[in-house]
């Protein structure tokens, strides 16, 4: 079990991303969080299996108008929570 802290660049905001974030979390069994940023920058806390954690990135990315041009990726302590959620 790990935990990221991932900021992502790109065409990221109004596109769908949040939502497809926490359905992806769901189905691959991730908690966390994710909201987006005055930047233009969406950030995401993400806890899981490496493995579940991909898959969900992988999910995003496949959305349709979702473009992510840079992630930075920070691994943090893992904490106690259920569920992923949108601010």
């Amino acid at each position: 079990m790990i935990r990221k802290h991932i900021t992502f660049y790109g065409y990221v905001q109004g596109v769908g991303f949040r939502w497809r974030a926490r359905q992806a979390a769901h189905l691959f069994g991730c908690t966390g969080w994710c909201r987006n940023e005055r930047d233009g920058s969406v950030v995401m806390e993400i806890q899981g299996e490496e493995a579940a954690i991909d898959q969900v990135i992988l999910a995003i990315e496949r959305g349709r108008y979702v473009e992510i041009r840079q992630m930075d990726v920070k691994t943090v302590p893992v904490t106690e929570e259920r569920g992923f959620r949108t601010e």
